[in-house]
């Protein structure tokens, strides 16, 4: 049986959590804000069931409670961040606040960060510019776990894309999207259900479609977006490994099978190139290339024409990117989040861990 708690309940559970690693009060609650906004928008598998996994990062000494996170190379409108092995979850909202920055002077901001820890969701990050008026762009690379096309070796992570675009009366457009077929993050929710996956969504360790939510355990590996080279698995495999060269080899961070895992338990890769996990960032003025009230004027057209689109069932309208999280937001806000038992029960440990409420 699955029990509801509030936002503001859970904010000052996970805020405090973090303080008692070793996090600064404004680094707590950062961090706590931008792991919920997960669990706020339905992301269930990147929120709170992860925060002890990020207290075993820092139990292992992965991760830096306190880090002085810094720009290591600059141009007017590029920079590198070193994350000082930080939460991703702090060092990424620092980033897009300097592409931000680079934005307002000169038109767009680009940062790539090395140095750095799993951030959550993608989105999160490129929501932050919608308030300036901006499109704001997220990414980042992951441990591997994802086979390439015609592979049975775990070469790439699940490899986010988040794109946010503002609209004028419309709510915003925004795009966040795993590059494989399935995040890994669903298959720890049907384990966690008991119950199998679909097919397409991973192979086992001889390269053969696969059930088990139990495969990556195993040896099997995920599927890029497209599932197999019939469904054009090459697109979602190229995906990916843009978003691990721009996060990754860009930035001087690990890349491929070199980025370190997120379970603490897992040993590093050996002989890694870089240093921890990468990210990509961009923020674009939309000003910069016309009005921005025109342009908003244009995505809401574009945002009703689309959804206005012939349904090919009367009872499923097209859907607009962001329009699913929005409604789930609004939702949760009002009536809690409900907490799968074996999350809760997580929780619950961390909350007799640090001796604190939940």
């Amino acid at each position: 049986m699955e029990k509801s708690y509030t936002y503001n309940r859970l904010l000052s559970f996970v805020k405090s959590v973090f303080i008692k690693i070793g996090c600064t009060e404004n680094d707590a609650m950062l961090a706590a804000i931008n792991l919920l906004s997960a669990d706020l928008r339905g992301i269930d598998s990147h929120g709170v069931a992860r925060l002890s996994g990020y207290v075993r990062l820092w139990e292992a000494g992965r991760v830096n409670a306190t880090p002085q996170i810094k720009v290591i190379h600059e141009t007017p409108s590029t920079g590198v961040v070193d994350g000082d092995a930080g939460l991703g979850l702090v060092v990424a909202s620092f980033a897009m606040n300097k592409a931000i920055e680079k934005a307002k002077m000169v038109g767009s901001g680009w940062i790539s960060v090395q140095n750095s820890n799993h951030f959550g969701i993608a989105g999160q990050y490129a929501m932050m510019c919608l308030s300036e008026d901006m499109i704001g762009i997220a990414m980042t690379n992951a441990s591997a776990l994802v086979a390439p096309t015609f592979s049975k070796e775990r070469m790439l992570g699940t490899n986010p894309i988040a794109v946010a675009i503002p609209a004028g009366e419309e709510n915003p457009f925004i795009a966040d999207f795993a590059t494989t077929t399935a995040a890994n993050g669903k298959l720890e929710i049907l384990q966690r259900k008991q119950q199998p996956i679909p097919d397409g969504w991973a192979q086992d360790i001889d390269g053969l479609n696969t059930n088990n939510a139990h495969t990556l355990k195993d040896g099997g590996s995920l599927l890029p977006l497209g599932s197999d080279r019939e469904h054009s698995s090459h697109k979602g495999y190229m995906l990916g490994s843009i978003v691990d060269i721009f996060s990754g080899v860009l930035s001087g961070a690990n890349f491929g099978p070199w980025v370190p895992p997120f379970p603490a338990y897992i040993t590093m890769p050996e002989n890694m190139p870089g240093s921890g996990i990468g990210h990509f960032f961009g923020a674009m003025r939309i000003d910069a290339f016309r009005p921005a009230n025109d342009f908003k004027n244009n995505m809401d057209l574009w945002i009703r024409r689309f959804r206005e689109a012939k349904p090919i069932d009367p009872n499923q309208p097209v859907v607009i990117p962001g329009e699913p999280e929005q409604n789930i937001q609004k939702y949760r806000m009002e009536n809690g989040l409900e907490l799968n038992e074996e999350v809760e029960n997580d929780l619950l440990n961390l909350a007799k861990k640090f001796n604190v409420e939940l």
